[in-house]
């Protein structure tokens, strides 16, 4: 397919594209070409596959057509067509995943990560025979799905023989960040290379022809080839001034034009058709000349070089060709051709109504309703952005103006699913130019603040969401559910102040629902954590959801017993809602759910599984563009980070996610980012400026302050301002803690406060029971806590002389501390064991430190005996890759079975 232009000025290219192909086992596996039309893309594609061929690679292709680029995974069943026969061996949920998507099989709506899945090990049990090249061209027209899934499996690939090589067109946007795809811009040849392109293309030209044409052309190789035929009509001054591509399309359609009428429209058809078949080209150009249409036709087309024939298919030279014909058609003969298009594709109801569509020339009302019922066939299939714009298309054809207002309402709403919010802001817009319900404008208000958490809509804070939901609830009360729910998050993201918060709460009470719903629940931790506190945790505990629920109640769960102070019932809602939400393939929401279970597993002292559970919420956050929760869950990642010693890491983290979140002022993400950072400083016996970092959260003017995640940090803020000399500044703070523990049975909060009043016991007397107390609580549940209380009590030993006694305390905390890999404050220990008489062995690494936390997350699941397939689908990575990870894992951990493994991790906690 292309041009057959001689590739030269790229040996840079092919030298990159040669090392990717002899080792495809490296960290970057993903390469982009990018440049002007006609710069070469496809013929270094075409290149790469060559070579790939001769090294033995298995060769899958694709490319984008901008005529398919709303068909939901059109491009993906291209590139999938060779592995047909390896389909039949994935998993069952895999490969009805794929059959759903593809149209073969009817069933629940397949997540694109599922589908990406399923493609990731068809790919890696292929490359298990011989490695893999996934070439993709013209990517700006690839259809939105196809993109997803190659963006999914291009981050995950970096441990299977497997390249992905892609061209685009300047100005592509990848989903891909830098860290993960290789982008090569294609620059223009050079006048010697040029002039080396041509000697082999357009020998015979003059020295003056050759000069004027190196300049047109202006190191465009399309261009060198093809102003090369069509030099003396250049001459024409106007045509000179065009840029570059519209002078090649000029090219194109001058050729055009020499052609017989009947080739002329069967081009034209085949321009507008998203299929290349050369039987229905025929068919459709006859509806639409007139007369009849063969391959005789379409020999003076091949002749003039603007199309070839491949066995029963047309495809065009070059895109340009293509696009040079749709944009020169006039109007009426466009929507002629459409309607003929229409008219022979009776098997296919939806490509037949985007081509009536795309012949309508004015509101109709059947065709509308026709798109609508397509935009349902194509959600079923899991093509969202094909159900965005065939959405958009019933608008614009619409008669009734509700229908019309209702359709881009609905448009809006599954572009906030795909992550795009210029189109929202774009499709809310054109509903406001019509009339709308009162319900529809509420509507409108909700969607504009569902991106970044609302953060930044003025109209999307507590308040006046609150205000739109109390509107809407006799109306619409499941409408007025979810933008209650908006509210209480905004709770959570911003402080819409006490008043605000007590708007919230009346709203959600006044609309009666069970005392047990999840919904009720949630929108009652966000918006009053303290006062309801008790409410939520008792309902809570008593909460089953129900039968067949997919995870979305389970996530609602979690993060309100968290901030309720709940960390361990949060962590057994995150389990449950995981499951779900893995098989499903939801994404978005798992990233949520296993952020709840990251920061519960951190406040609970489980530090091995925070690790993993922060690694993966991030990544999941970044992957589905949730701002904010990757912010937030940077800022989890850097406070575990401070308490495994790691200060550099640690500020680093924390830098990150105050740069994404303090433009904004979201709340939770600046006191986590604040907290590692007084974490940090604690730890390197800063304590000035460790009081500092933890005094922040506790100053309501300031924005670091979060009413629910400050409560946490209690201890912290104590010991600091002890270790510096500042009790008497926390002492009107802790008097205000002290009145929301007697409202809220906050577990954490509780503990936290039993070993504050022993540190701030006004003298010995009244100290020791307070530690002593402190101690004898049950703990079982806040091994950090208990460490910490040992540490400090034996301290207060010792430095009264008690050094016999001390030890005991001092041994417990260091023991502790290092089994839950809390390195400087093991190290703290053994510091005042030997100031107490006592020398203290070194602590030895453990799974933590010899590991990253991907790794980390691998170990935990299969210790729990998962099989590497089954590691994979709950990691989203291939079975191989998982393999390929463990052969890696146990040399580190000198372990030389998986059985091994169960005392690796049992020993981190």
């Amino acid at each position: 397919m292309g041009v057959n232009v001689k590739l030269v000025g790229r040996d840079d290219q092919l030298d990159l594209l040669r090392r990717m192909l002899a080792e495809p086992h490296g960290h970057r596996s993903a390469v982009l070409f990018q440049g002007a039309p006609g710069i070469g893309k496809t013929a270094l594609l075409g290149e790469t596959a060559a070579l790939a061929g001769r090294l033995g690679h298995q060769v899958l292709s694709t490319g984008g057509a901008e005529a398919e680029s709303d068909i939901p995974y059109a491009g993906l069943q291209l590139l999938l067509r060779p592995l047909d026969a390896g389909a039949a061996e994935l998993a069952a949920p895999h490969r009805q995943a794929l059959d759903t998507a593809f149209g073969r099989a009817e069933a629940g709506v397949p997540d694109v990560f599922l589908v990406g899945l399923a493609v990731l090990n068809l790919l890696a049990d292929a490359a298990a025979v011989a490695p893999v090249l996934v070439l993709a061209d013209d990517v700006q027209w690839l259809d939105d799905a196809t993109v997803g899934v190659l963006a999914f499996v291009a981050r995950r690939i970096g441990t299977e023989p497997v390249v992905v090589v892609g061209a685009a067109r300047d100005g592509y946007r990848s989903r891909l960040n830098a860290d993960e795809l290789t982008t090569v811009d294609l620059a223009p040849l050079t006048d010697g290379e040029a002039t080396e392109l041509l000697a082999g293309q357009a020998p015979e030209l003059r020295p003056a022809a050759h000069r004027r044409l190196l300049a047109e052309a202006a190191g465009n190789p399309l261009a060198l080839t093809e102003l090369s035929r069509t030099l003396g009509a250049s001459a024409d001054p106007h045509l000179a001034r065009l840029p570059l591509t519209e002078r090649l399309e000029r090219a194109f359609t001058d050729r055009l034009e020499t052609l017989p009428d009947t080739t002329r429209g069967l081009l034209r058809i085949a321009a507008l058709d998203d299929r290349p078949s050369l039987p229905e080209i025929y068919r459709a150009t006859r509806e639409f000349t007139g007369v009849p249409a063969g391959p005789a036709d379409l020999e003076p087309a091949v002749r003039a070089r603007l199309v070839q024939v491949v066995g029963t298919e047309l495809r065009f030279g070059h895109p340009l060709m293509r696009s040079a014909i749709h944009q020169t058609m006039p109007t009426g003969l466009r929507h002629a051709a459409h309607a003929a298009l229409a008219t022979v594709l009776d098997a296919d109801p939806d490509r037949q109504t985007r081509h009536r569509a795309a012949a309508a020339d004015r509101p109709e009302e059947t065709v509308a309703a026709a798109l609508e019922e397509a935009a349902h066939r194509a959600a079923r299939r899991g093509g969202i952005a094909a159900v965005v714009t065939a959405l958009e298309q019933a608008a614009a054809l619409s008669e009734d103006p509700d229908h019309r207002a209702e359709r881009l309402l609905r448009a809006a709403d599954f572009a906030v699913e795909l992550g795009r919010p210029e189109t929202v802001t774009r499709l809310l817009d054109q509903a406001l130019t019509g009339p709308l319900s009162r319900r529809q404008h509420a509507t409108v208000v909700w969607l504009r603040g569902s991106f970044d958490e609302g953060l930044r809509s003025h109209s999307s804070g507590a308040v006046p969401l609150t205000a739109l939901a109390e509107e809407m609830a006799a109306e619409d009360q499941a409408l007025a559910l979810r933008i209650l729910w908006s509210a209480a998050q905004s709770c959570f993201w911003s402080e819409p102040g006490a008043e605000g918060r007590r708007r919230v709460l009346r709203a959600v009470e006044r609309m009666e629902l069970d005392e047990l719903d999840p919904w009720r629940l949630a929108i009652c931790a966000y918006a009053a954590p303290v006062d309801r506190g008790a409410f939520v945790l008792d309902r809570a505990r008593h909460v089953t959801p129900r039968e067949g629920d997919d995870g979305r109640a389970y996530r609602m769960l979690s993060t309100a017993a968290l901030l309720a102070g709940g960390f361990d019932l949060a962590r057994a809602f995150s389990a449950a809602g995981g499951a779900p939400l893995r098989a499903q393939g939801r994404l978005g929401l798992l990233a949520r759910t296993v952020g709840a279970d990251a920061w519960s597993a951190l406040v609970t002292g489980d530090l091995g599984a925070a690790i993993a559970a922060t690694e993966e919420s991030r990544r999941l956050a970044r992957e589905t563009s949730q701002t904010m929760m990757y912010a937030l869950m940077t800022a989890t990642a850097a406070k575990l980070a401070a308490l495994r010693g790691e200060v550099d890491a640690a500020l680093t983290l924390a830098e990150e996610a105050e740069g994404i979140g303090l433009p904004v002022g979201a709340r939770p993400v600046l006191a986590t980012a604040s907290a590692a950072r007084g974490l940090a400083a604690l730890g390197a016996g800063r304590f000035e400026e460790a009081f500092g970092h933890f005094r922040r959260l506790h100053d309501p003017a300031d924005p670091a302050f979060q009413v629910a995640l400050r409560l946490t940090t209690v201890a912290d803020l104590v010991e600091a301002a002890t270790r510096c000399g500042r009790v008497a500044a926390v002492l009107p703070l802790v008097a205000e803690v002290e009145a929301v523990a007697e409202v809220t049975p906050a577990p954490v909060l509780h503990a936290d406060l039993r070993l504050v009043r022993a540190l701030l016991a006004v003298d010995d007397a009244a100290a020791e029971p307070l530690f002593a107390a402190a101690l004898a609580a049950d703990l079982s549940a806040w091994p950090l806590i208990r460490a910490r209380t040992h540490l400090v009590y034996g301290e207060w030993l010792r430095r009264r002389r008690r050094s016999v006694e001390s030890r005991d305390h001092l041994r417990a905390a260091r023991d502790m501390f290092d089994a839950l890999g809390a390195i400087p404050w093991g190290e703290q220990a053994r510091r005042e064991l030997r100031a107490a008489g006592e020398t203290s062995r070194r602590r030895a690494p453990d799974a933590r430190d010899r590991l990253t936390a991907h790794e980390l997350q691998i170990v935990r699941l299969a210790a729990e005996g998962l099989t590497n397939r089954e590691i994979g689908q709950r990691l989203y990575l291939s079975h191989r890759t998982v393999s390929s990870h463990l052969h890696r894992i146990f040399p580190k951990l000198g372990v030389v079975s998986r059985a091994e493994l169960r005392s690796v991790v049992s020993a981190l906690r």
